[in-house]
């Protein structure tokens, strides 16, 4: 009787299993096959609806070959590369001597400063550009990979700071009142105490910011037109504009080659990049 009770049991786990993938598989298949044909039309010398019409290796020309005149695809994934380490690293360190402040530190204005950091996360980006641009030309910062840095910084801070506040609130009090007991300075409590606890979520939001950096499209092509400045989305934009010559060929090579290192990061670190909905570390 036991014996039927437990295979029922198995069978229904079973069936449950199921259930997500049942949700799953239709509303990925078409982004699946989106990524097949991207593949597909870059080896491809032209596209009949999804069947290709035949296998060429020129769309890939643009990794060894430039036009007279023109950037490297190289320099262009260089200041891609740059411009999302740059943010990662000032977003980090920002973030996390903020959001320590704001968990750790009774100063006055704490629950205020605390809403406005949530008020500006909410703030669309699109209504300061105007602003920004001027502010930029007065720093001599327009045109420039710093400035673009600078303002993606800006607007990613209220997150950073909010996700992190979250990790720094569940460390435990006692690690820092037996490290300050001993004679450390605030700062050592910070550095060598609470920054080692909350590892997992500074390596969340690593990631995170890299990926948004990566793929930051309006900040660079708004504040950094020039080509010596341009990032490979804001080249593969150009590429696409020019609906009467473009090669679409070379246009899905292009892309192909812009998504497969963020494809290839995430593949590594997406372990760490759940944890940022965790909200805080166990001490």
């Amino acid at each position: 009787m036991m014996g039927g009770i437990t295979d029922m049991q198995q069978s229904e786990n079973a069936r449950r299993a199921w259930v997500p993938y049942l949700i799953l598989i239709p509303i990925t298949l078409p982004i699946v096959m989106m990524y097949t044909w991207l593949f597909v039309s870059s080896f491809s010398t032209g596209m009949q609806g999804i069947i290709p019409q035949g296998f060429t290796l020129d769309n890939w020309r643009f990794l060894w070959e430039t036009k007279q005149g023109a950037a490297s695809i190289w320099a262009y994934a260089v200041n891609t590369f740059l411009f999302a380490a740059c943010v990662t690293v000032v977003e980090l360190l920002v973030a996390s001597l903020a959001a320590y402040a704001i968990s750790r530190l009774n100063f006055p204005g704490r629950r205020l400063f605390l809403s406005f950091v949530i008020i500006l996360h909410a703030f669309p980006s699109i209504t300061l550009i105007i602003a920004i641009f001027f502010i930029l030309r007065m720093l001599g910062l327009y045109d420039t990979l710093t400035g673009v840095i600078v303002v993606k910084v800006a607007f990613e801070l209220p997150f950073a700071i909010w996700i992190m506040k979250g990790f720094f609130d569940n460390v435990p009090w006692d690690l820092e009142i037996a490290a300050m007991v001993d004679g450390a300075s605030r700062w050592n409590v910070w550095r060598k105490v609470v920054m080692p606890v909350v590892r997992p979520g500074l390596a969340a939001l690593a990631v995170f910011a890299f990926l948004t950096g990566w793929s930051e499209f309006m900040i660079p092509f708004l504040f950094a037109p020039n080509s010596s400045t341009q990032t490979l989305s804001v080249f593969l934009n150009m590429l696409t504009s020019q609906a009467d010559e473009a090669n679409y060929g070379l246009v899905t090579a292009v892309g192909l080659f812009y998504i497969l290192p963020v494809l290839i990061f995430y593949a590594l670190t997406q372990k760490y990049l759940l944890n940022i909905f965790s909200g805080g570390v166990k001490g």
